[in-house]
């Protein structure tokens, strides 16, 4: 199937975009794909900062309009302030990056912490889809990307919070993509493998070659961009759909359990 058009692209999702968690890493990468449509944007992000950074240079290179919102996104009531920033623009695209996550044992998490990964990755998320999508005539084609990680599909070591909520977000998209099949709402979840991102590097990993290779985060957005709507679960880099099909497909899922296991001890042999 071939990538839409820009034109193609605005008639399916307006001329706007709900970019969630837009400032960096990943985000920054979505951004500037959409900004490179053409798409204006209103961009979310809890850095005031770099987001006001990124957005000015958004405006320059791009010539698109931008609707800053600065906001912590684990905050309870975070999805009705990005609600209240689209009901009068044209905005049928929503995609939600951010993500609580730390490298370490289970016990070392405090409950605190355990609170932030779900507000953070599961209830903001879910209610701001449901939203979205409430908002929308069945006539109005509209998309959504929700970010998740090779970590939802197979629950390595040291990720236990961040996995299952993880693990939330793709049977989240999973189902949501059968009930609103035909109904011109495209709904998919990315899984990343290792990306190099701010939040990536500051968890220590191992130098080292690695496999599957850490991605870059325009390779990861410009893929889940070009297919979403062709498939539900986008798994970005050819490495990674490999692994992920050898894992899934001819192995036990406890032996494909111990083999992340192993990796994980690998990237993180400090834990």
């Amino acid at each position: 199937m071939n990538n839409k058009s820009i034109q193609e692209f605005k008639e399916c999702y307006g001329t706007w975009a709900l970019v969630a968690g837009a400032a960096e890493g990943i985000g920054e990468a979505f951004t500037e794909g959409l900004a490179n449509k053409g798409m204006n944007l209103v961009m979310v992000d809890f850095n005031e900062a770099v987001l006001h950074n990124l957005a000015e240079r958004m405006k320059k290179e791009y010539n698109v309009m931008i609707r800053e919102v600065t906001l912590d996104l684990s905050v309870k009531e975070s999805w009705e302030t990005c609600m209240k920033e689209i009901r009068e623009i044209d905005c049928r695209l929503m995609i939600y990056i951010p993500a609580y996550s730390r490298v370490k044992t289970f016990l070392s998490n405090s409950h605190e912490e355990l609170d932030k990964y779900i507000d953070l990755n599961a209830r903001t998320p879910i209610h701001l889809v449901h939203s979205f999508i409430s908002a929308f005539k069945d006539q109005q084609s509209a998309g959504i990307i929700l970010m998740s990680s090779f970590a939802g599909l197979i629950g390595p070591p040291y990720l236990a919070p961040y996995s299952a909520t993880k693990a939330f977000n793709i049977l989240l998209t999973e189902s949501l993509n059968s009930e609103f099949r035909g109904k011109n709402i495209e709904i998919s979840v990315c899984c990343a493998g290792q990306t190099s991102t701010p939040a990536y590097w500051s968890s220590n990993p191992a130098k080292g070659r690695q496999w599957p290779p850490v991605l870059s985060p325009d390779k990861v957005a410009d893929y889940a961009l070009k297919n979403l709507g062709k498939k539900v679960l986008l798994i970005p880099g050819w490495q990674n759909r490999i692994s992920f099909f050898i894992l899934s497909r001819f192995l036990p899922r406890t032996f494909a359990a111990r083999i992340a296991n192993k990796a994980m001890q690998k990237v993180y042999p400090q834990i």
